[in-house]
């Protein structure tokens, strides 16, 4: 049973969590319930979790807020939880890093089919940084130290923060400097989902990025956009030590 998932249910209604945990429990996994943000910090200091099952509107800090802070920090897979059925909610929450979103009520049965999937995508994708892991890669005036995930400017050393999601992101151009990826590719790549028509999720994450390494995001240089393409790193990549 230790090596069995180790998954921490975050969520304010008692019912919900209690049941989610013995659900979990049932099927083979080790699972640990906490009412808010504040438990779920003072859990995740104690032990090691593969993922977390975050409810959006929980009192005092919500899932948003705590999904964006566990992202920046990469942190363990986020399947996120909301009764809201809002589609730029959903958006939001996967734009942010977490990697699933399931609107409440949902079915027991479906809860754990998107765990495990989740469980298999982290499994593959480990190291985040995949076949670029271990390495200081210089592109365009930065450099990303892909196992501290660390980006900086190599003129003057300034660090810039990325969320787990743009560091996936970055690395998936990373490794394929000068290919055209279309959003499905992108999203795939560093989700592992398959996007729906209206999904926006690539392109907020593109500008998001751009935001942070482009001299000016209105008229990137770095990362272009290829009309009825996608998207393309438009700069060559090459190892430092």
């Amino acid at each position: 049973m230790s090596d069995a998932p180790h998954i921490l249910v975050v969520d304010d209604h008692r019912e919900i969590r209690d049941a989610v945990t013995r659900y979990l429990e049932k099927n083979g996994m080790r699972a640990q319930s906490a009412k808010n943000a504040a438990e779920m910090d003072a859990a995740l200091k104690l032990g090691r979790f593969d993922l977390v099952i975050l409810d959006v509107m929980m009192p005092g800090e919500d899932g948003l807020s705590a999904a964006r802070r566990l992202s920046a920090a990469g942190g363990p897979p986020i399947l996120m939880l909301s009764a809201l059925s809002e589609e730029t909610d959903r958006i939001i929450g996967l734009e942010i890093g977490a990697d699933d979103y399931l609107p409440k009520p949902f079915n027991p049965r479906e809860l754990l089919a998107r765990v495990k999937a989740i469980l298999r995508r982290a499994e593959r994708a480990q190291p985040l940084a995949g076949a670029l892991g271990g390495r200081k890669l210089a592109f365009a005036g930065w450099v990303l130290d892909t196992d501290t995930r660390d980006l900086l400017r190599e003129a003057d050393g300034e660090a810039v923060s990325l969320t787990t999601a743009e560091f996936r992101l970055l690395t998936a151009f990373l490794e394929r400097p000068r290919f055209v990826l279309s959003r499905e590719q992108l999203l795939d790549i560093t989700s592992g989902r398959t996007a729906d028509v209206f999904d926006r999720t690539i392109d907020n994450q593109v500008s998001r990025l751009r935001r942070k390494i482009e001299a000016d995001p209105a008229h990137p240089q770095i990362i272009i956009t290829v009309r009825a393409g996608g998207y393309s790193l438009a700069a060559d990549v090459r190892e430092v030590s």
